[in-house]
């Protein structure tokens, strides 16, 4: 399946038991009516509480006879009935087998919007980080080159645990004027660790801001130092665009 939602009513993606509100929980009960069986799910990214997505994609297992008996187009109007629409699921289709939305995904792309108006505006809150400032942008993606291709990212991921590898590779980071009020930053990478997308915006709208320079980037990444960082950006400007297969 394909999903949508805004995440500013859930403690993110992952199903953390039947008593808080996440989006796999929600969809988990959902399907659970649909189709008499509760699935495990996995998804391409796990999201943090707050961070919405347009493109995020699930897997699950289902006994062949209630699949053929609800159908993909069935399925998807009366989930779509209980859940939206703070979560949509945009379309649904059996898999080959063998397919993991996680592990056969190839890249992963995400969007952060920032609004740098004068004053904020009650229908970008949700969606967007107000920063009422000029950024420059020129500087800003000049800062981008410094985290092309594989690195560590320690300076920019929360660590599970004290012997996880944060190696990621970025394929592609650019920031995008959208409107005189709005500008984007679109990054891909493989993968993402932990609050990674987060922490590069917060540390690259410094570098808009002129508070830090264009060098700091590179710098921070070789450090290997969350603390040379800068503070993590918000959660409601960052969306889960679209994972490629």
């Amino acid at each position: 399946m394909t999903v949508a939602y805004d995440g500013a009513a859930y403690h993110g993606f992952a199903y953390q038991g039947p008593e808080l509100p996440t989006v796999a929980s929600i969809l988990r009960r959902a399907l659970r009516r649909r189709l008499g069986q509760e699935p495990e799910i996995t998804c391409a990214g796990r999201t943090d509480a707050g961070v919405h997505a347009w493109g995020q994609v699930i897997s699950f297992d289902v006994d062949q006879s209630r699949w053929n008996r609800v159908g993909a187009e069935r399925l998807v109007r009366s989930i779509n009935k209980e859940v939206s629409p703070s979560i949509v699921v945009r379309s649904a289709a059996e898999a080959d087998p063998g397919f993991d939305a996680r592990h056969s995904a190839r890249e992963r792309r995400y969007r952060y919007t920032v609004r740098t108006a004068e004053c904020a505006s009650p229908f970008t809150a949700a969606t967007s980080w107000w920063v009422p400032e000029t950024l420059d942008l020129a500087a800003m993606n000049r800062a981008c080159q410094a985290i092309l291709g594989e690195h560590d990212f320690s300076s920019f991921c929360r660590r599970p645990d004290a012997d996880a590898s944060l190696v990621r590779r970025i394929t592609g980071a650019e920031w995008l004027r959208v409107d005189v009020e709005t500008v984007r930053f679109e990054v891909r990478a493989t993968a993402f660790c932990h609050q990674m997308v987060r922490a590069l915006t917060g540390m690259l709208v410094e570098i808009g801001r002129g508070r830090r320079s264009v060098a700091a980037m590179g710098e921070a990444l070789a450090a290997r130092d969350r603390s040379r960082a800068a503070a993590l950006a918000p959660p409601q400007g960052l969306c889960l665009w679209e994972v490629v297969y």
